[in-house]
């Protein structure tokens, strides 16, 4: 157990990490040729989960569409102006009433999964120690899953607004938008800009949710508990967010600027919710990870 739990740091550096002969380490060996991204890219596709997720993703814009069709005689107001009696004008606004209703759970979820589960997962396989005694440095062995966590997070995220645009599109035209609320109009075109700001900005504000879900990741075996937590987070948030009495202090809870892309998408568009929440987010997420790499540094690694 000493070898797994002094590996990352003797390794990364002390001299057995040269790779000379005659230190004690084997010819050739590099610490940063350790666990290939493409090696972990690999792993994590032909995880079940993954392929699970990413299917449900791909398919809740096509099921959105085929409840719309079958709902289109149920014979709502024509001047109702919320996302969602909007959502069949066309093809952007589908993908702005997809976004809206996952965002604050699916998305969350699936980001959750792919961070949260990156490192428990190892550990409540037993594999974890072996993964350190191959030797694998601990701070890389943390950067990549990290790093590819990251990439599937932002994968989900990205895939989901862009199947609704192209579900959206097919299914009721590509029409000029419709901005709720007021009922404006917008040309397509420029709004197509502003969307693709709007999917960055979604994937930005889920990284708290990433690095809280990584955090528990590194600091337990079981993948179900670091997912939950992260989404846990979420949840009370939310409640948070709604007690009025907090006032400005809600400002500075995560999920308090979540919603604020919907600015970018009217005639005038209003970008300072999106920065304040890109500024509460990156600086939450940024500390968070701190933390996951100093625990995981100093923990004692027993499965």
């Amino acid at each position: 157990m000493s070898g797994a739990n002094g590996s990352g740091t003797a390794l990364a550096g002390g001299p057995a990490a040269t790779g000379s002969p005659g230190n004690g380490s084997a010819g050739g060996y590099l610490p940063r040729h350790t666990l290939p991204l493409a090696v972990e890219v690999v792993r994590q596709f032909k995880r079940r989960r993954t392929l699970v997720m990413f299917g449900l993703l791909l398919a809740l814009p096509w099921v959105l569409v085929v409840a719309f069709k079958v709902g289109a005689d149920s014979g709502q107001p024509g001047n109702t102006l919320r996302i969602s009696d909007l959502a069949t004008e066309g093809g952007l606004n589908f993908a702005a009433f997809a976004l809206s209703v996952s965002a604050s759970f699916l998305l969350v979820v699936a980001v959750a999964l792919f961070c949260g589960d990156t490192v428990a997962s190892e550990a409540s396989w037993s594999s974890l120690r072996y993964l350190l005694a191959a030797p694998i440095p601990r701070d890389r062995l943390l950067r990549q899953k990290l790093v590819v966590a990251m990439g599937y997070s932002a994968a989900a995220v990205i895939c989901l607004p862009l199947m609704a645009l192209l579900a959206g599109t097919l299914a009721f035209g590509w029409n000029d938008v419709r901005v709720p609320g007021t009922g404006e109009t917008i040309a397509a075109l420029e709004v197509l800009p502003r969307f693709g700001i709007v999917i960055v900005y979604a994937l930005i504000s889920q990284f708290v949710v990433a690095a809280v879900a990584f955090l528990l990741s590194v600091g337990t075996d079981s993948p179900l508990g670091a997912v939950g937590g992260a989404v846990g987070l979420v949840i009370v948030s939310n409640i948070l967010q709604a007690v009025e009495a907090l006032g400005w202090l809600r400002e500075f809870l995560p999920t308090f600027w979540n919603t604020a892309w919907t600015a970018a998408l009217t005639p005038q568009p209003d970008y300072s919710g999106m920065i304040k929440g890109v500024a509460i987010s990156v600086t939450y997420s940024a500390i968070l990870v701190a933390f996951a790499f100093r625990r995981f540094r100093r923990k004692d690694v027993v499965s």
